[in-house]
């Protein structure tokens, strides 16, 4: 099992993964539990495999949405993130930029508190951002 966050050295990695009805979003090996929590506030469903070793934790958007809307849950959730300082990657295919900038709209107009109560505590990122793809 490969973990595009643990290859780019990014927090999250969000892709639409071949052949798969879904998009994933991949979280670093270790990823920390407000991280996770903060995924799955976010809409996002949580899936887990269990090995002798490690334990592979990506999020999925859910299933039963449509191609768009998933591109939309997915965009949505992409500002939320940056905010609480974790480093993001969006493959091209599935950002929706109306979607993004509507996200990034409500945040900065939302008033404080209520911001606060939809992201969870700013996290220092884990390593620097990439330069590449990141919207």
């Amino acid at each position: 099992m490969g973990n595009r966050a643990d290859e780019y050295g990014t927090d999250v990695e969000i892709y639409r993964k071949a052949l798969a009805p879904t998009i994933h979003a991949d979280t670093a090996t270790g990823a920390p539990k407000e991280l996770l929590g903060l995924l799955d506030r976010l809409g996002l469903e949580r899936r887990e495999v269990r090995t002798a070793g490690p334990v592979y934790v990506w999020h999925e958007a859910p299933t039963d949405l449509d191609t768009e809307a998933q591109q939309r849950l997915v965009s949505r959730a992409i500002p939320v993130l940056l905010r609480a300082g974790y480093t993001v990657n969006c493959t091209p295919e599935v950002f929706d930029e109306a979607a993004y900038q509507q996200a990034v709209h409500e945040l900065r107009t939302a008033p404080s508190s209520v911001a606060t109560q939809r992201q969870a505590p700013a996290a220092a990122p884990k390593r620097p951002a990439p330069a590449r793809r990141t919207p």
